[in-house]
């Protein structure tokens, strides 16, 4: 295929394929985290917040996903849960244009954010967008490294928060750094828990992670062991945070049914995965409010 013969594909034929490469469904979980960092640190509403939650909301996931998409194509054509919420099989005739799209969306973004920031601002946005960008792409293709991948694919969602803690100039006290421990232990076990599913399309396609290097039923049980103790590490956070360690509860409940499966019925793991992505709305719902809780307390005290 050539890129003449992906011209004569409608804008919005190429608008909807980039739009399910971007899994618009998981869009919150990169922005909400640099949002809430930001604002919690700063207490006002200012220009940076939007363009940075803009940034994070859409071309830092098209970039993340459809970069993805790209250099997993062998294996998308395998999985039967590609083409949805889940993600595009990327025509191999939208792979540059991909590529394009996500360099040159967030392009003006990261501009506004290094011109707005400080050197170690860009320093953390750098090594963001680096994984970003070398999860999938050659010649690291860290998705490929087990343990390595789902160590990355934790940094894709906290990185968020920490550029946000930094360009607003936190203090970094030991209860802030066990919130971002926390989260990077639920983004572990979250993307070890996902690779579950994929453990028979990655072989077939020669392609390495967690799960077809340690086998289904070990990663499943690696993914509650990071569940629980990010749950524990919640517990040393500043008050109300303890109170975010039954959020692990849901995903406990979701993987749990899944502790004996095989590397042969691995694919069953999709329900709960597709569970995981709603719970990650009530998960969301329930961190906002102890935000909230958080955000009116010196008002209280005082």
């Amino acid at each position: 295929m050539t890129d003449r013969s992906a011209a004569r594909l409608s804008a919005a034929s190429v608008l909807q394929i980039l739009f399910v490469s971007s899994r618009p469904v998981s869009w919150i979980n990169t922005a909400f985290p640099f949002a809430a960092a930001y604002l919690m640190t700063t207490r006002h509403v200012d220009a940076t917040l939007v363009v940075g939650t803009l940034f994070f909301l859409i071309p830092y996931n098209l970039a993340m996903y459809g970069i993805n998409d790209v250099f997993d194509y062998e294996s998308d054509l395998r999985n039967p849960r590609k083409g949805g919420a889940h993600g595009a099989v990327l025509d191999r005739r939208l792979h540059r244009l991909t590529l394009w799209a996500a360099g040159l969306s967030c392009l003006p973004f990261v501009v506004y954010l290094a011109i707005d920031g400080s050197p170690l601002s860009w320093l953390v946005l750098a090594i963001s967008l680096f994984f970003v960008v070398f999860y999938s792409a050659p010649p690291l293709r860290l998705k490929e490294v087990p343990f390595a991948d789902s160590m990355t694919s934790s940094i894709h969602f906290f990185s968020p928060a920490v550029y946000g803690l930094v360009l607003a100039g936190a203090s970094w006290t030991a209860p802030l750094w066990a919130v971002i421990l926390a989260f990077a232990l639920w983004g572990v076990a979250s993307h070890a828990f996902g690779a579950v599913q994929d453990v028979v399309a990655d072989r077939e396609a020669g392609i390495a992670s967690i799960a077809t290097a340690r086998g289904a039923r070990w990663t499943v049980w690696f993914a509650l062991a990071c569940y629980t103790a990010a749950g524990v590490v919640m517990l040393f956070t500043a008050w109300p945070g303890p109170l975010a360690a039954v959020l692990v509860i849901p995903y406990l409940a979701a993987v749990w049914p899944f502790r004996a499966v095989t590397d042969d019925t691995a694919q069953t793991a999709t329900r709960g995965w597709r569970r995981f992505l709603w719970i990650n709305q009530v998960a969301g719902f329930g961190v906002t409010l102890l935000l909230c809780w958080r955000w009116l307390m010196p008002v209280t005290a005082g």
